[in-house]
């Protein structure tokens, strides 16, 4: 396959017996490799699930959810005219309730900065549990994404979930100024963690203040579950983090 974001390629399990499999463009036309719109099919036929297969342009890492209905994304990605031309809001929230269930969406605006994906959500902002969403907050003076922190975090502080609760948003450290290969203002994120049955993976760009905090941060609002934190700054090289890479698979 030509790319190693999973995430993206993969299918999305809707269930132990059936997944959703959207289509896949790569990101917009920008790396149209060979093979990486295969990848849902071979997954879903190695796990012997029925893809359920969706006529609609859309990755993985555009979406969070709380699992029980309520989907957190970006308008910058899931209304680029470079995946579906034409999407409204009100378009957008057919699909994915008919082809994920989604009982409410909601809409936050841009994403971090040189991110090739046109702002995927799983880089700002993730729900740690119904209600619940973890943000980060702008660390440094140098850090890029700061105010696109900032507005994201007030948008959800006024939000409410499908089941009417209003969101508890935790903010942790963000990453701040990461340069990667010379280039500064790299797309780094604490966001882009994977949540496993007892732990949680976090990406981290050193082993500075920002790095302790974040896990900190995590700590709290995953209670339960050990934070191991990993340096992250080879998959930044190519773009995204641990969870661009995984795509959770019911057992």
């Amino acid at each position: 396959f030509g790319d190693v974001w999973l995430r993206d390629t993969g299918p999305i399990f809707l269930g132990p017996d059936a997944a959703a499999g959207f289509r896949f463009n790569g990101w917009g036309g920008k790396y149209d490799l060979p093979h990486d719109d295969e990848v849902a099919d071979q997954v879903a036929a190695a796990a012997g699930v029925d893809l359920l297969r969706s006529e609609a342009i859309l990755e993985g890492g555009a979406l969070d959810h709380d699992g029980e209905g309520t989907i957190l994304t970006t308008r910058q990605c899931l209304l680029n005219p470079n995946r579906n031309p034409g999407w409204t809001e009100a378009a957008a929230e057919a699909v994915l309730a008919r082809d994920l269930g989604a009982r409410k969406v909601l809409w936050l605006g841009a994403g971090l900065q040189n991110d090739h994906t046109d702002g995927h959500v799983d880089n700002l902002a993730r729900f740690a549990a119904p209600g619940v969403v973890v943000c980060p907050v702008g660390f440094g003076a140098g850090d890029p994404n700061g105010e696109v922190y900032d507005a994201a975090a007030r948008a959800l502080s006024g939000m409410t979930d499908a089941a009417g609760r209003s969101l508890r948003v935790i903010r942790i450290p963000s990453p701040g100024w990461i340069e990667v290969d010379g280039v500064g203002g790299a797309p780094a994120s604490h966001m882009n963690f994977i949540i496993a049955n007892r732990a949680i993976l976090l990406p981290v760009y050193g082993e500075g203040l920002a790095a302790r905090l974040a896990a900190q941060g995590l700590a709290e609002a995953f209670p339960g579950r050990e934070v191991i934190a990993l340096p992250s700054n080879a998959l930044l090289s190519g773009g995204g983090s641990f969870h661009c890479i995984s795509q959770q698979e019911p057992a």
